[in-house]
């Protein structure tokens, strides 16, 4: 359970965000103004914000500053803006991640998810993960299997590590693309594909043969404990 502050000055959107980040568990607070906004992020405590950058009193960017000074929540700016220069003046000052209108529910999760590994060291853990014979040391980010360590590129690891905080779970491309890509959905699942095809052959299996990764077909792929299947 997360508490999410929701920053955005149209109702509508508002109520939709509530409902939907409800239903997944988090704690939603909408305030539709900057300076409601700015209060409640001192009040409410949030561990995330979702900021638009068009709001009618104060302007995002103005929002994101000053609550700089204030605290280092993690910031995931949305917006509809068009223009570049506008999200990149607000990541430089000192926003998480951006979203561009519209976007779904589960590409959202999966940012609020991502930002907050990157950024609260209490949502990494500290002790190494055991799945079978598999071995993952998130603060050496090292990876062991059968006692042997495992050559894995960064973003390998990134996905094998995404793949272990939901052990069990199936994780669809998307939220593999938002998570250890960063990227928005779309056009990316061949990257996905290719990379878990790397990976499975680091861990000694194939697409035909898995032990470790299961593919859902149509759906994504989940990491398993191997002696826990039947």
């Amino acid at each position: 359970m997360t508490r999410v502050l929701v920053v955005e000055d149209d109702p509508e959107i508002g109520r939709l965000l509530r409902r939907n980040l409800t239903e997944l568990g988090h704690v939603v607070t909408v305030a539709t103004e900057g300076g409601a906004g700015l209060a409640l992020a001192v009040t409410e405590e949030p561990q995330v914000v979702l900021l638009d950058l068009g709001l009618p009193d104060l302007g995002g960017q103005q929002v994101l500053e000053m609550l700089r000074g204030v605290s280092s929540v993690p910031v995931i700016i949305i917006t509809a803006q068009d223009d570049d220069s506008s999200v990149v003046r607000a990541l430089d000052a000192g926003a998480d991640d951006y979203l561009s209108k519209p976007f779904g529910t589960e590409q959202l999760a999966a940012r609020i998810r991502a930002v907050l590994r990157r950024t609260d060291p209490g949502q990494r853990p500290a002790q190494e993960v055991r799945i079978g014979d598999l071995v993952i040391e998130p603060a050496a980010r090292t990876v062991t299997l059968a006692g042997q360590v495992l050559d894995l590129s960064r973003k390998e690891y990134d996905l094998l590590w995404v793949l272990a905080t939901r052990l069990g779970e199936v994780v669809t491309k998307r939220e593999l693309l938002a998570e250890v890509w960063q990227l928005p959905f779309g056009g990316g699942d061949r990257t996905v594909d290719v990379h878990l095809s790397w990976l499975r052959r680091k861990l000694g299996e194939t697409a035909a043969e898995p032990r470790y990764l299961q593919t859902v077909r149509g759906v994504g792929v989940r990491l398993v404990d191997p002696g826990t299947e039947h």
